[in-house]
Order: C-alpha cells, then sequence, then structure tokens
C-alpha cells in the first residue's frame, strides 16, 4: 500500500479506526473475527490502527492489544486520552497527573511499552494546551510516546501546542459530506508540517450509501443522537449519495471508495482512518487506493458538492461544545 508522512511518522495510506468493534455502534463484536479483521487488514497493507482509552471504555484498547502483540513493531498505533468517564458521562479532563495515568493504562491494555501516536481526545478548556504538550514532551523523553496529536482542537490550540511540542498530526471529521477543515484547517497544517488524520471518510455508513429515508437505530448505536441521521435530515442527505452513485459507476467502483479515494486526492499528508468490522468491507475499502481522479474529475466532484446543502449537526448536545476548542 502508498504511504503518507505524518511529520516524523510514516503510515499506509489508509488507516482503521477500531472503535466500532467494540463501542459506538450497537452491541460489542465477537473479539476472535475482530482480531482476525485486523489480521487481514495487515495483511493487506494496513499498518497504521487507531483506538482510545474512551472506546468501552478501555475493552477496545484491550482488543486492539491482543490483535497486533504478534507484529506489534511493524505498525504505528494510535490511542487517545483526555476523557473520563463517570458513570455513563464522558466529562473532558487533561489534568496532568489523569493523563499520566491513562497513559500507564494504554501501555498496559495495549501490552506495549510506547505509544506512536498519542492523541488529546478533546481540548481540556481547564488546562492549557501548552502545559499538556510540555507533558507530551516529557513522555517522548522517556520513550513512551514516539508522537502525539489533538483531535477536534481549534486553530489556535493547535499552533500554541505546536510551538511547545510539535505536532505530527491532528485527527479530526473530514469527507464528502462535511468539509469544515478545507476553510482553514488543512492550510494550516501544511503549513506546520503536521499531517491530517480524517476520521468518519465514510459518513458513519452514509457515504458507504448504507441507509435510506427510513433508517432507525437502536438506542445503543450513537447514531441515534446525531442530528444528521434524523430521518428527515436523512431524506435530504440522499442527494449526496445519488450523485456519488452515478460517479461511482463510471469508475467501476463503490460509493465507500469513491468517498475514500477522494479524501485521499485532496492532500498528500493525509491518511484517513475507517471503520468496519466486515471482511468483505475491509477489501473493498481498502482498494480504495488504487482509485485515481483527474483534476477535471474532481473540479466536476466539487461542482456537485457545492450544489448539495448537508442538512443536520453532526454532532448533539455536550458532544457538539466539546469540538473546535
Amino acid at each position: 500500500m502508498q504511504k503518507r508522512k505524518l511529520r516524523n511518522l510514516e503510515v499506509s495510506a489508509l488507516g482503521l479506526g477500531c472503535m466500532g468493534m467494540s463501542f459506538g455502534y450497537g452491541e460489542a463484536k465477537d473479539e476472535k473475527e475482530m482480531i482476525t479483521l485486523i489480521h487481514k487488514a495487515k495483511d493487506l497493507g494496513i499498518d497504521f490502527f487507531d483506538t482510545a482509552e474512551v472506546y468501552g471504555p478501555f475493552t477496545n484498547e484491550e482488543l486492539v492489544g491482543k490483535a497486533i502483540k504478534s507484529f506489534r513493531n511493524e505498525v504505528v498505533l494510535a490511542t487517545k486520552f483526555g476523557i473520563r468517564i463517570e458513570g455513563t458521562k464522558q466529562i473532558v479532563d487533561s489534568t496532568l497527573s489523569k493523563i499520566r495515568q491513562s497513559l500507564e493504562g494504554s501501555l498496559k491494555r495495549l501490552q506495549t511499552d510506547c505509544i506512536d501516536l498519542y492523541y488529546q481526545h478533546r481540548v481540556d478548556t481547564n488546562v492549557p494546551v501548552e502545559e499538556v504538550a510540555n507533558l507530551m514532551s516529557e513522555f517522548y523523553k522517556e520513550g513512551k510516546i514516539k508522537a502525539w496529536g489533538m483531535s477536534e482542537a481549534g486553530i489556535q490550540s493547535i499552533k500554541k501546542a505546536h510551538a511547545v511540542f510539535p505536532l505530527s498530526a491532528v485527527q479530526s471529521e473530514y469527507s464528502l459530506w462535511w468539509r469544515e477543515p478545507e476553510n482553514e484547517l488543512l492550510k494550516v497544517l501544511e503549513e506546520l508540517n503536521i499531517g491530517f488524520v480524517p476520521f468518519s471518510p465514510l459518513g458513519k455508513g452514509f457515504l458507504a450509501g448504507k441507509f435510506n429515508a427510513n433508517s432507525t437505530f437502536e438506542n445503543n448505536d450513537f447514531r441515534s443522537q446525531v442530528p444528521r441521521f434524523k430521518s428527515e435530515n436523512l431524506k435530504a442527505n440522499l442527494d449526496l449519495v445519488y450523485a456519488l452513485e452515478d460517479i461511482a459507476k463510471s469508475k467501476n467502483a463503490t460509493l465507500a471508495q469513491i468517498a475514500l479515494a477522494w479524501v485521499l486526492a485532496q492532500k498528500t499528508f493525509i491518511a484517513p482512518i475507517f471503520g468496519t468490522t466486515n471482511l468483505q468491507r475491509l477489501e473493498e475499502n481498502i482498494n480504495a487506493v488504487n482509485i485515481n481522479f483527474t483534476q477535471e474529475e474532481l473540479n466536476h466532484l466539487k461542482s456537485i458538492l457545492n450544489k448539495i446543502t448537508i442538512k443536520g449537526d453532526r454532532y448533539a448536545g455536550e458532544a457538539a461544545l466539546r469540538v473546535g476548542k
């Protein structure tokens, strides 16, 4: 598989987001099946795996740790800190003592002595990002992390943190139905030589053509709380899927492949992470790296996107307040 550079890290052009194997999309999947899937991803060229302390909580890190143990030194492992669990609540917490506690816990669950890419999951407005960056520098000197990053952080927080200890990557949502990073973020990351790791490049399944106006979600599927997935918004947003279907046919590709290939085509410092729990989808998605667009095709696609207004926010309630800080 093609490689991409995230500052000091070299990763496969596509990474595997492992959250949905344990958390967020209904019941946790069978552990043995998910380990098999992770091994298959490695066999097919993926060497970039993403998890987080909060996924489960904790169980997703344990799963990933078991799965990659036999080839740990051949892959880039990313996890995240900064969200504390209290009962059913998630609380943003980047107090320095909590971060160190999180690091030690993640190292143990992941069965490793070093994390390749350690993200602040969300900015904690009560803790200066400069202090967090300084702690990351200490972890680096201790040999416990190779690089660090931020997720869904605002431009000013990125600049402040980067000035103290350089960021290797920023992870935020980016896809055919969420293009806000194009407004400013991509330019800033390019100027600072920070890699970009888009999550949800398939729009949480929407861009893969999985849903229609009548689709519903179980209470333990977080999409049930996302305004963008409410029936009236789903119905309106299907215009995007219909437009992509024509493009997919012309490229002899799946909708998901078009969505992933489009993200890859935007910048060379972008390495999106997709999620799947299905072996067939895994193979199909990985083949997106073989789809290329001409500039004319990209311009045509952009003109289509500019004519479509996506309905519904991507987060609801407290989750919406945690991004862009």
